[in-house]
């Protein structure tokens, strides 16, 4: 049976029992006085901690959403570890580089024809990194860890589509989009980023459901990117802090919507397998 795993922030674990994907697969969740004072390299302690409790041994693919270092710091040692190659924009490729993935593991997000792996296909629809972008751009040379949180740029930005006969997921990490974009496409369960969305205007939280969630017709949403990834995946998730986010505001705007339309919401909880269910 297809099963999702949240493992905090966008990483989400795809597996069929046959095969297995993984998004962003960030472990480190350095604390924030690290990333405000010190370069940043990829916690190998807690990357292998996190990989053994989800039962990850092998990956066909780490699929990562854009190049912030909460999403790209460790997918590259992911890779590595599980054996799988590394999906994104020219600026993860430039990090996989400067960790030493061979050229062969990086592969660019497939925004025109879909990449299969096993029963999965996975196709990569551009997107917008949710306001504000810290760290806008591109990566040009390779990073090499220790590296500052800056010199993770945020490069392309993707959602991904993520099809099986089992069922089909959007996972949808930024809270943003690009008008019309996922026109045409369908999704049993969006996987919906929420950072920084309750800082957002009343007319942009409408129009990021109408862009996102109603281009799909979803029978489920569940909010991703919401929680503190400054915290260790060892201890229980907590939201992002209220200077940053209105974690309550964007809740209550969800659950008005889902209401409205009958669609399932459902925050998950980390480490948690779920299944993805099927289109109507």
């Amino acid at each position: 049976m297809l099963r999702v795993t949240f493992l905090g922030v966008s990483t989400l674990l795809f597996d069929d029992g046959e095969t297995a994907l993984l998004t962003d697969g960030f472990f480190s969740r350095p604390s924030l006085l690290r990333v405000a004072v010190r370069p940043l390299r990829p916690n190998l302690t807690r990357i292998d901690a996190c990989l053994g409790r989800a039962g990850i041994s092998r990956l066909a693919a780490v699929l990562v959403a854009h190049s912030h270092y909460d999403h790209a710091l460790d997918a590259p040692v992911v890779a590595a570890r599980t054996g799988a190659v590394l999906v994104g924009s020219a600026s993860t490729a430039a990090i996989g580089a400067g960790y030493q993935l061979s050229a062969d593991r990086l592969v660019p997000a497939p925004v025109a024809a879909p990449l299969r792996f096993g029963a999965f296909t996975v196709t990569a629809v551009e997107s917008e990194h949710s306001h504000p972008d810290r760290f806008p751009g591109t990566i040009d040379t390779p990073v090499r860890p220790p590296a500052r949180a800056a010199a993770y740029r945020t490069g392309g930005c993707y959602s991904f589509h993520i099809g099986h006969s089992q069922g089909t997921g959007l996972v949808h990490a930024s809270a943003n989009f690009r008008p019309g974009a996922l026109a045409g496409l369908r999704a049993d369960t969006v996987y919906l980023g929420i950072g920084q969305l309750g800082k957002a205007s009343d007319q942009f939280q409408r129009d990021y459901w109408r862009q996102v969630v109603e281009q799909v017709a979803p029978t489920r949403v569940v909010p991703i990117h919401w929680d503190r990834f400054t915290r260790p995946l060892s201890r229980p998730l907590r939201p992002l802090p209220r200077p940053v986010d209105d974690h309550r505001r964007t809740m209550a705007f969800l659950r008005r919507m889902c209401a409205d339309t009958g669609i399932e919401l459902t925050l998950p909880e980390a480490w948690r397998p779920t299944p993805v269910g099927h289109l109507r």
